[in-house]
């Protein structure tokens, strides 16, 4: 074999080897910044997790539910026409897929509404529970704000919004059961005007609890995460919940459902704490920044999910 042979098949081993070992810089050098990004990400999420207390907010407004929302909804019943407790009924089956001994437990509790229970509660008692009721509201206040890491509003400027706030959302609560059956045109399009519906309630409750101190447009991150994770969980629970629901009474008679149902609604708030909270991270990448008019985040705030922001912002 001739010289020329050997040299020409040494230079393309040479050639491909090299060419090798480029692909190869690439490829580390493509997961190298792959994993500074994926590490920006991490940090970003766990100290704006961290700073909105995000267990304690779960758990806080998970009890705050049980401790005095729920209550509301039986005086809501206690004083409402037949109409309104069968939809409050049909609506609390919808959102958890209730069936059997559960059901039952619900429907018995609101049919129970007669003229002896709306004397017990009197004038006084349903101001004393609508009003215990509105923590709910000021734990959820207390969540955006540090989300968004914003200081506390006065007492005296924001309660009034406790009070509407649980108004407005206790009237959606009674229309869940229309909506989730598409208005009487079925499931597909239920699910869709659940998650609309969803959506411009999470947006309008930050707005609205935060006193209108931001714009519109950067909430709108967390509303669309919120309604999704709502949807997804509210969509398990319908499988899970009834079982384990009915195993509880069947085991410990009706005081079994109460530890169940505190545990989804913890859940519930772990679900709505996250998605607040991450809101403010999605609305702080570049691109969405720039469409949505986001402030940009102070010095000591859990910083965007980008290493940089575009100057205008």
């Amino acid at each position: 074999m001739s010289a020329e042979h050997l040299g020409g098949g040494g230079g393309r081993r040479r050639h491909l080897r090299n060419a090798a070992l480029a692909r190869a810089r690439a490829v580390v050098q493509t997961g190298s910044r792959a994993m500074r990004r994926h590490t920006h990400l991490l940090h970003a999420f766990s100290r704006q997790m961290i700073a909105v207390r995000v267990v304690d907010s779960a758990n806080r407004l998970g009890a705050e539910v049980f401790m005095t929302a729920v209550p509301v909804l039986f005086v809501v019943a206690a004083f409402s026409p037949q109409s309104v407790r069968e939809e409050l009924v049909d609506s609390v089956r919808a959102v958890l897929g209730l069936r059997g001994a559960s059901l039952e437990e619900v429907t018995q509790v609101f049919d129970s509404s007669d003229e002896d229970m709306r004397n017990a509660y009197g004038a006084l008692g349903i101001i004393i529970t609508v009003t215990s009721a509105t923590k709910c509201s000021r734990v959820l206040q207390r969540l955006c704000e540090r989300s968004w890491h914003l200081p506390r509003a006065k007492a005296r400027l924001i309660a009034w919004r406790w009070f509407v706030w649980l108004l407005i959302w206790l009237a959606a609560l009674t229309l869940q059961s229309s909506l989730r059956g598409g208005l009487g045109t079925g499931e597909g399009l239920g699910i869709f005007l659940a998650f609309v519906t969803s959506t411009l309630l999470w947006w309008w409750t930050q707005h609205f609890l935060l006193g209108g101190r931001l714009n519109w447009l950067p909430l709108l991150p967390g509303a669309l995460l919120t309604a999704a994770g709502t949807a997804v969980l509210i969509r398990l629970s319908r499988y899970y919940m009834p079982g384990a629901l009915n195993r509880s009474i069947a085991q410990f008679g009706p005081l079994g459902s109460v530890f169940t149902l505190l545990t989804w609604l913890i859940a519930v708030g772990g679900v709505v704490s996250v998605g607040i909270a991450s809101g403010y991270l999605a609305a702080q990448v570049p691109a969405v920044a720039r469409w949505l008019s986001t402030p940009a985040p102070a010095a000591n705030r859990p910083q965007e999910l980008s290493p940089t922001r575009h100057p205008d912002h």
